[in-house]
């Protein structure tokens, strides 16, 4: 009998999802919906390649803040548009970033080729030899991209048997590619999903590398993800969860050794809550595109400089993000205050007024301000007026 039947019994390449509660597919339900929504949403490709570049900083900055890296969500969107600056003793933290964000584009590079990225020890391995790359380890018998030959832990918790994780790992492989997480293609996302977590949680358990098992384990689940057809923004959204709720994480790994199901309904509960953020992100860029629309129809066969004028200042107003004082108003953007430069408040009264019987614009009382009203256009979207509060 090998050892780790006594000392890591939880390993056993089983969940049976029999007892899952009806909640834990209702929220696997509602997250392969959420994605199909999100993968077919139409954006500017602007908006489209930004909302990817933050989900990916996003990503990245939890995936090693989990592992102590300190730098922001900020910071590391900085280093993915290659301007960070950072002084030669905080260089280490770049390089632990730029790994992991190699590693995500490796996948997604793969995938959006039509490459289905294998579930292998060698590919566990490769991942883990590219999160490891150019860094000078805590753990001098640490050697990226291969196999520990010596025993490692994470506080309390000790990983596998050493002489057993090559074993642990080839099991692991096989069970993951198996059939336990072969279904129809309706529900082949539901199932991706949890084959994404249940690979995080068995890496995490065996700790097969001497260093970066974290790093590994959660870039093996971004993959498994992307394959399963998540867009690559929301597949960083569950090492989001785990780092903002880092203490919540580790209280569920530790739990999962007696019931492996309540890490599932646990990771499962955060992709979830992320993909309905992630929704409103999206809604509030097509909110705003389908706005300047709108603004664009309104003013159709409108001739004329005083039409030219509050279109621009209606356009430019929407661009604020608080409500703006009639006295301000002017001063909106370059282009309004042109237009006003030799008007009087007259005009710009008659302006305001002008939008006012157009729907176009809205008076806050509490700040004594002017916003464009954008609310207006919400009976022509398919979606209720509830949007706006993520529900």
């Amino acid at each position: 009998m090998m050892t780790h039947y006594k000392t890591h019994p939880w390993i056993a390449f089983q969940v049976d999802l029999r007892k899952a509660p009806y909640s834990l597919w209702m929220m696997l339900g509602e997250c392969q919906s959420k994605c199909e929504h999100l993968a077919g949403v139409p954006l500017a490709p602007e908006i489209d390649s930004y909302l990817h570049r933050l989900y990916l900083a996003k990503g990245a900055a939890a995936t090693a803040a989990i592992e102590g890296n300190t730098l922001s969500e900020q910071q590391v969107l900085q280093a993915i548009e290659g301007k960070l600056e950072l002084p030669p003793s905080q260089e280490y933290l770049r390089q632990e970033i730029d790994n992991i964000i190699a590693g995500c584009n490796l996948v997604l590079g793969e995938v959006n080729s039509g490459i289905v990225p294998p579930i292998t020890v060698a590919r566990l391995k490769e991942l883990n030899r590219l999160v490891l790359k150019n860094l000078k380890l805590a753990d001098p018998e640490a050697i990226p991209g291969e196999v520990r030959h010596h025993t490692v832990g994470v506080g309390r918790y000790r990983g596998a048997p050493w002489q057993e994780c090559e074993y642990l790992l080839e099991k692991l492989c096989e069970w993951l590619n198996g059939e336990d997480f072969r279904n129809n293609d309706v529900e082949s996302m539901m199932f991706g999903i949890l084959k994404a977590i249940i690979a995080h949680l068995y890496i995490a358990w065996i700790h097969p590398f001497g260093d970066g098992n974290g790093r590994t384990a959660r870039l093996m689940e971004v993959q498994i993800l992307l394959s399963s057809g998540v867009p690559a923004p929301a597949a960083q959204l569950l090492s989001n969860h785990y780092n903002i709720t880092r203490t919540e994480y580790y209280r569920h790994l530790d739990s999962a050794q007696r019931d492996p199901l309540s890490f599932l309904a646990y990771a499962v509960q955060g992709f979830r809550d992320g993909l309905r953020e992630h929704i409103k992100a999206v809604r509030f860029e097509q909110w705003e595109i389908a706005w300047v629309n709108y603004v664009h129809k309104r003013f159709d066969g409108l001739k004329g400089m005083p039409h030219d004028r509050r279109k621009h200042l209606m356009l430019d107003l929407s661009l604020q993000e608080k409500p703006v004082p009639f006295a301000k108003l002017r001063e909106v953007s370059p282009r309004v205050a042109v237009h006003y430069k030799d008007r009087t408040y007259r005009t710009l009264l008659r302006d305001v007024k002008s939008l006012l019987a157009m729907d176009l614009i809205a008076f806050e009382t509490e700040s004594n301000g002017w916003r464009a009203k954008k609310e207006a256009i919400l009976a022509f979207l398919p979606i209720c007026t509830k949007a706006l509060e993520g529900v």
